[in-house]
């Protein structure tokens, strides 16, 4: 087997001839044929009897040829591109040029990773948010805790009120008739969480334990059940309890129960530093966002579609991976949202885009910079996964290959070139307030725990969905991955 000719088709896209001798051409043929005979059956011979030159001389002598090329195709292919000096990036297309006395030459078409070109990447002007950490911030962290850390208390002496949580039966019907979707019992609702369709909620406040009572509402024009939008409906109702929500006084014997702290000022402290770390992790962040941007700007390549494409897949497999950790999958994810796979590609191709931009990028400033990586830098990144994701190292050694670990540390030495060049200038940024979203209206249903699960995933899903990888990502992705074969 080897390699007769390899020529340049297009923008980085090869075609390589290669060969294989007659003799394994006619050993995988008697291979082909021994598997294949047991299923034939010949005039005049035993089902799975037939000599093999019966065979061919009833369906010709090619009746074997395809399934033979086949058969020595991957050792073939293999031998003959072990010694080209490109990265293939993409899928070969093969074709058979001939079969004759010597043997079999085939034709393997496929792309290459592009010539890449970067220029001025050192002092990339950038701009670093310094978001000041505010008492009310703090208070605001603070009241989030508290409510984690409240409890409910029934009620008995007053009709409910706005913030309590009721527990009540409902029948919904539309024009007298009952919909699917509208009745329970025993629902549980935050009055005011806007978990029910507009009007639902206001309306059971002032009630008492025992009332029955109806609740009329008008479903949304875009109400996700269109046989619902639109519609005027009466949900007939019984009130059963009634709860509110009792908080922890704001002392140091909560700041003792939620932390481990002795006094509140001291736990106040922590929040605020705890708080100024989120944010100058977030302003890091949205700096190399701003960095990498500029490396996109600066790339000149003629990149490969098959380049996009394949990581738009690894996207695609890196979310079913999440969802399944989450005891769910795509098609489940299909289901609830009325995506599709195509659509789902269509979502994360500018993010794969990007990723693999990026990617390019990062790899030339590491060969312009002569970027090196030590064994020991090697070792202790491996040290680093097995103890991230609760692995063996040898078992991350085995799923993780060391060149392209190597690959991903100079990615991330890279990186911190490029920023540690940057031009970085500050300005102040008001906080923005983290309770302005306002809350979908939802169906007065009652939903099961699979759905909710599942909308979870959606809702995560739908606000960028997948969550971008940072460039340098890909061995921690193959780690994940042989963690959850174990």
């Amino acid at each position: 087997m080897s390699m007769k000719k390899t020529e340049q088709i297009g923008a980085n896209q090869y075609s390589v001839t290669f060969d294989a001798p007659r003799a394994d051409f006619d050993a995988a043929i008697q291979k082909v044929y021994k598997k294949a005979v047991k299923n034939i059956t010949i005039p005049g011979f035993r089902r799975g009897k037939a000599p093999r030159s019966i065979v061919e001389k009833m369906y010709g002598k090619e009746v074997f040829y395809e399934d033979a090329v086949n058969e020595i195709l991957p050792a073939a292919y293999e031998e003959a591109i072990k010694d080209f000096d490109k990265t293939i990036v993409s899928r070969p297309e093969f074709d058979i040029d001939t079969i004759d006395e010597n043997g079999v030459v085939m034709i393997a078409k496929f792309y290459t990773k592009p010539d890449v070109e970067i220029k001025d990447y050192k002092g990339i002007p950038v701009t670093k948010s310094k978001i000041e950490v505010t008492e009310e911030n703090v208070s605001e962290e603070i009241e989030r805790t508290r409510q984690r850390n409240s409890r409910l208390i029934d009620v008995t002496d007053r009709p409910a009120a706005d913030g309590d949580v009721v527990n009540f039966d409902y029948l919904g019907t539309v024009d007298g008739v009952p919909f699917d979707g509208g009745k329970a019992e025993g629902q549980d609702l935050k009055l005011g969480s806007g978990q029910f369709i507009p009007g639902f909620e206001e309306q059971i406040v002032g009630h008492s334990i025992g009332d029955e009572f109806d609740v009329n509402v008008t479903f949304p024009a875009e109400y996700h059940a269109s046989e619902l939008a639109g519609k005027d409906a009466v949900f007939a109702c019984k009130l059963h309890g009634i709860k509110y929500t009792e908080l922890p006084e704001l002392d140091d014997e909560f700041a003792r129960d939620v932390s481990e702290f002795d006094t509140l000022d001291e736990y106040k402290a922590d929040v605020k530093a705890k708080l100024e770390e989120r944010n100058n992790k977030a302003a890091e962040a949205d700096v190399e966002e701003q960095i990498m941007s500029a490396l996109i700007e600066k790339l000149e390549a003629d990149i490969p579609e098959a380049m996009f494409e394949n990581e738009t897949e690894n996207f695609v497999r890196d979310y079913d991976s999440r969802l399944r950790m989450q005891g769910l999958d795509l098609s489940t994810y299909f289901k609830y949202t009325g995506m599709n796979l195509d659509a789902l590609r269509s979502q994360m191709r500018p993010d794969a885009e990007r990723q693999v931009k990026v990617r390019l990028s990062l790899e030339k400033i590491a060969e312009l910079e002569n970027v090196s990586v030590s064994e020991d830098e090697t070792e202790a990144e491996y040290g680093r996964l097995a103890e991230a994701y609760g692995m063996k190292i040898e078992d991350v050694k085995k799923a993780v290959a060391a060149d392209a670990l190597t690959a991903d540390l100079k990615v991330k030495k890279a990186v911190d070139l490029v920023k540690e060049a940057a031009v970085v200038s500050e300005k102040a940024e008001e906080k923005s307030d983290e309770n302005s979203d306002e809350k979908p209206a939802k169906a007065p249903a009652k939903k099961t725990a699979a759905k909710k699960t599942t909308k979870k995933a959606a809702a995560d899903g739908e606000e960028k969905a997948p969550a971008k990888k940072t460039a340098a990502k890909k061995t921690v992705a193959k780690a994940e991955k042989a963690e959850d074969a174990e």
